[in-house]
């Protein structure tokens, strides 16, 4: 995978995002996975997935430590935590974890105010993996977050989009917003040198 990470900063100041290169989608002397279909979104990200409704209070800080998917057939814990490596560059689960979905620690825990983000292999060179039914999300399905103090942040599906991972959209994905937020980004597109060319990014706002 590539993506851009973010630093976590004061809470008033834009999340400033650093170039990164996430490595391990990818079927190398494997079967590949077939790539998954994106049905396009049918509203755009940072639209509430429900019009007519005003945006749910923000919930405290609470480490996440279960996602639930039904769509795609996820329910995973723990999550592992994700940071940044010494090139600035996002931690990403290893291969051996690649059943599992990791949380970027340096941003806002899920139903915080802003974008929290979560990042799942849609497969490895061991094959299928924890995101490997990212093609069956559409907007409106549900991700269920449980966090560490006993509640639940439940996130509506608003978009997926998928884009060449020298085309991230870094603002979108890590930029400040006004509500409580979700990314789950994963790898999308044909197996091109042993590797996955894109990135499928799925947006959710909270439900209230």
């Amino acid at each position: 995978m590539h993506l851009t990470a973010g630093r976590r900063v004061a809470a008033a100041l834009l999340v400033l995002p650093f170039a990164a290169a996430l490595a391990g989608c990818g079927a190398d002397g494997h079967a590949a996975t077939p790539p998954p279909h994106i049905t396009p979104s049918a509203t755009a990200p940072g639209t509430p997935a429900s019009s007519g409704t005003t945006a749910p209070a923000a919930m405290p800080a609470s480490v996440p430590v279960r996602v639930a998917i039904p769509a795609a057939g996820v329910d995973t814990a723990p999550l592992l935590r994700l940071g940044l490596n010494d090139d600035g560059t996002i931690e990403v689960p290893s291969v051996p974890q690649a059943d599992r979905i990791g949380w970027y620690e340096n941003g806002v825990t899920p139903g915080e105010t802003g974008p929290a983000v979560l990042v799942g292999h849609f497969d490895t060179v061991n094959g299928p993996a924890v995101m490997r039914n990212v093609g069956k999300i559409r907007p409106g399905d549900t991700i269920d977050v449980a966090r560490e103090d006993g509640t639940r942040a439940v996130f509506a599906v608003t978009a997926l989009e998928q884009v060449g991972k020298d085309a991230f959209p870094t603002d979108k994905v890590y930029g400040r917003t006004d509500r409580p937020e979700l990314r789950l980004i994963t790898c999308g597109g044909e197996i091109t040198d042993g590797h996955r060319p894109d990135n499928i990014i799925v947006y959710a706002d909270l439900l209230g």
